[in-house]
């Protein structure tokens, strides 16, 4: 099983190195991939550059960018020279639409038809990846660019897809899925079937989805559960998130926590994978005796 870690988002003055010694933590352990957010604090693409390009090995994602506030040719420009630091095969793009909450009212962009936007970027954004000039003019989107970035091989994009018509998009114009807060119910009856169909008719190779989602072992499963419920609250408040919770039936993010003992972790992942998840990546969110005790059931279950 592929198991990765979703790291945490460096803050101070001393945040890069932090992360870099973080990344390095989760490789030495054994993780196969580690993949970092990108919301309002360090760019992703940049601080993966910086952190892999001092720490080998281990594959690198983003999880994810937002796509409406870079040009698709700026977005591949930079996935581009994140993947010439840190060496060819480790590093993966996953972007996403984000939130009309975020796109509209905090970055100003119209998010009206998401889908048609995000069609539209990857006719842009996928040529660009493989090394590739592109002329394209659409409604939202127009390019006509070459990027002379000297990578050895394309640079593999995810799609954050949760509707069946991202689904859709997804499976047949890119590598596949990251999800989030997405138990294993809707991975089997909703995700992996309209994906994989897609992908399939478009004759292109089977999708990757790779499934996030909070875990702890714990022998204190109740006080766990109120820290996750603190601690990721948002997410039951963005509409995308709250229809995965709903087709989980989910009241809360804490019901998608994958919390409990060693055993129990353990058999909620392997179900996690059974569903049709190609690769989990675990969300921390506590530390001490817990933290520890978490990390070695995840790197005993990695390749």
């Amino acid at each position: 099983m592929r198991i990765g870690i979703l790291l945490n988002e460096p803050t101070g003055p001393d945040g890069l190195r932090t992360l870099t010694d973080e990344l390095r933590a989760a490789a030495d352990e054994g993780f196969d991939s580690a993949w970092l957010s990108h919301i309002f604090g360090v760019d992703a693409l940049t601080a993966l550059a910086v952190a892999g390009s001092q720490v080998p090995g281990i594959e690198l994602g983003t999880a994810v960018v937002p796509t409406y506030p870079r040009h698709p040719g700026t977005m591949a420009q930079q996935a581009r020279t994140t993947a010439l630091a840190v060496g060819p095969g480790r590093f993966t793009l996953g972007i996403g639409l984000s939130h009309r909450i975020v796109i509209e009212n905090m970055f100003g962009y119209d998010f009206e038809r998401p889908a048609r936007h995000m069609r539209e970027y990857l006719s842009v954004l996928n040529p660009l990846l493989d090394g590739k000039p592109v002329s394209f003019s659409g409604e939202t989107v127009t390019a006509n660019l070459a990027l002379s970035v000297p990578n050895e091989g394309r640079v593999p994009v995810l799609l954050a897809a949760m509707g069946p018509a991202m689904l859709k998009l997804a499976g047949s114009a890119s590598d596949g899925t990251v999800l989030w807060m997405t138990g294993p119910a809707t991975i089997r009856e909703h995700i992996a079937p309209i994906i994989t169909a897609a992908a399939a008719e478009a004759q292109r190779p089977a999708p990757r989805v790779v499934c996030s989602l909070p875990v702890c072992v714990t022998d204190d499963v109740d006080a766990a559960r109120e820290r996750a419920a603190k601690t990721f609250v948002m997410y039951d408040q963005l509409p995308s998130y709250r229809a995965m919770m709903d087709r989980e039936g989910a009241q809360g993010p804490a019901d998608l926590a994958i919390i409990g003992s060693e055993e129990y972790v353990t058999e909620r992942i392997h179900e996690v994978f059974a569903a049709g998840a190609t690769e989990f990546v675990a969300a921390m969110f506590v530390g001490g005796s817990d933290a520890a005790r978490t990390r070695a059931v995840l790197t005993g279950l990695a390749d």
